[in-house]
């Protein structure tokens, strides 16, 4: 899906920003921004890959971060990203905990009847703006958001 926006939007310039709670090894084409107990912050360069940042770059986004980050931590590594982010940029950011901490402009929530889900994010399923199954996206031409004055809308 974000990669899906980020090609729907190509003359915004999107920041694309990917959480993950896993600290597995770091890949090629990663940039280490900033290193602090509990986070690592990295800058994608690398548009030729499997990985989902790769992928974010390929679709068109200006600027993609990775972040590996313990929980207790999330908000402070996302405040320390947004801080390397222009005020007035979009910015997609993949990270289902996030919203524990954050209020999006528009909040979507992909689900799937085929993927085995690895994660429980019912609690989330309450709070979003827009829900997709994962399933019909092919099928989708546009969403109901918009990028208006510094601030994702849903309409």
């Amino acid at each position: 899906m974000a990669c899906w926006l980020i090609g729907k939007f190509p003359e915004l310039k999107i920041t694309a920003i990917k959480i993950t709670p896993h600290f597995h090894e770091t890949t090629t084409g990663l940039l280490t921004i900033s290193g602090k107990r509990g986070y690592t912050i990295y800058e994608e360069t690398e548009r030729h890959s499997f990985k989902d940042t790769s992928r974010m770059l390929a679709a068109g986004a200006d600027s993609v971060y990775f972040a590996k980050v313990w929980d207790d931590n999330l908000s402070e590594a996302f405040n320390e990203i947004m801080r390397s982010v222009p005020d007035g940029t979009p910015v997609i950011c993949e990270s289902p905990a996030l919203r524990n901490f954050a209020e999006p402009g528009v909040f979507i929530i992909m689900t799937s009847d085929s993927i085995d889900k690895k994660k429980d994010i019912s609690h989330l399923q309450t709070l979003p703006h827009v829900m997709f199954k994962l399933e019909d996206i092919d099928s989708i031409d546009s969403l109901p958001i918009e990028f208006k004055d510094g601030r994702w809308l849903y309409k």
